[in-house]
């Protein structure tokens, strides 16, 4: 299975830049992974096509202003710094731009001195530990000193950094969001629950495994950058009472698939646990929980299309994105949604 197989060719100009005014405004393509029917709708009407009794998985991660400028002590020259994972206390481990002249030893001061961080090792993959040195709390530093991770395919400002949050972000570490969730407002939600819905969280701070490209041809050659999460005996019941109950499992984003998918055992069930993953899901992959998925329309050849390939089909996600693509969907982190659903009785 070559990388190539997922390319396809996006129009710029279908790069969402910026979010919309309203969440829950976007569209939504509905994409039968049984038949490759799709048809299209507003994200709102998501509510009709989610059952009583279904599990509404979410991730509440809550992206942090990973993004850090700063200048090296000995030379004055800028270095660019996204943290990626939280090590230790102080300890971080980070993705440096340039990393030629990020050595080890090599110290960078942040805001005149307010924070300073040390190389300390350079691993494998070329990622930097850094120990940071400050007086005072380490995330009200940040805050003031960091800015928002967007991706480098956005190029307009963000006005409002609470428009890369889900509206349910609780608990800080992700160098990224999980996009899937911006479409969601709380009022959407609650009519969700009034419905008899379970929304069941789970979290997963989203690194460089979520976004790093797929550099190798042989798919398979790929190696996934871990990623902490988290899921409480709680959250693992209400999942686990869903499949027992025969209702559907949805997850939304590809984080919340990746989480359940990691802490299942071999009859389908959630565990509760904390840890690391990897795990690297593409065509082949047989789940073990997830029924359904509502996701954001994803960037060639990245990991994610594979994700969904192996749900859904290569060929009817590609056939989808083609559509998409026709009808003019807004793509990736700011974009438009789809849902993957498992129902042959949809009115489509």
């Amino acid at each position: 299975m070559n990388t190539s197989d997922f390319y396809y060719d996006l129009p710029k100009e279908l790069i969402a830049q910026d979010p919309l005014t309203d969440r829950s405004s976007s569209r939504l393509m509905i994409l039968n992974k049984e038949t490759g029917e799709y048809s299209h709708h507003t994200f709102k009407e998501i509510i009709n096509y989610l059952d009583e009794g279904d599990c509404l998985v979410i991730n509440n991660t809550k992206v942090i202003p990973a993004r850090l400028f700063g200048v090296k002590k000995e030379t004055g020259s800028v270095i660019e710094l996204l943290l990626l994972k939280r090590i230790s206390e102080n300890v971080w481990e980070t993705l440096v731009k340039p990393g030629k002249k990020a050595r080890k030893g090599c110290v960078i001061s942040f805001g005149e001195g307010k924070l300073t961080g040390e190389i300390i090792d350079v691993l494998e993959d070329g990622n930097r530990l850094i120990e940071f040195s400050f007086d005072g709390i380490f995330e009200e530093i940040l805050d003031e000193l960091g800015t928002m991770p967007l991706p480098p395919y956005i190029t307009h400002k963000l006005e409002d950094k609470n428009r890369y949050q889900t509206v349910y972000a609780k608990h800080s570490g992700s160098a990224a969001a999980p996009t899937a969730g911006l479409h969601f407002t709380k009022e959407l939600l609650k009519t969700i629950e009034d419905k008899g819905v379970v929304i069941a969280n789970v979290t997963l701070h989203v690194g460089l495994g979520t976004f790093r490209p797929v550099k190798v041809d042989d798919v398979t050659k790929h190696h996934m950058h871990t990623e902490y999460f988290n899921i409480e005996q709680s959250e693992a019941d209400k999942i686990n009472n869903a499949k027992k109950n025969n209702k559907r499992v949805i997850c939304v984003g590809t984080t919340s698939c990746r989480t359940i998918e990691s802490a299942a055992d071999e009859y389908g069930f959630v565990k509760a646990m904390s840890g690391d993953t990897d795990i690297f899901i593409y065509p082949g992959y047989k789940f073990k929980v997830l029924d359904c998925l509502i996701t954001n329309f994803h960037l060639p050849e990245s990991t994610l299309l594979m994700l969904i390939s192996a749900l859904a089909g290569k060929d009817k996600v590609m056939d989808a994105y083609k559509a998409a693509i026709e009808e003019k969907y807004r793509f990736f982190s700011f974009g438009d949604a789809m849902f993957i659903t498992d129902k042959s009785d949809i009115n489509l």
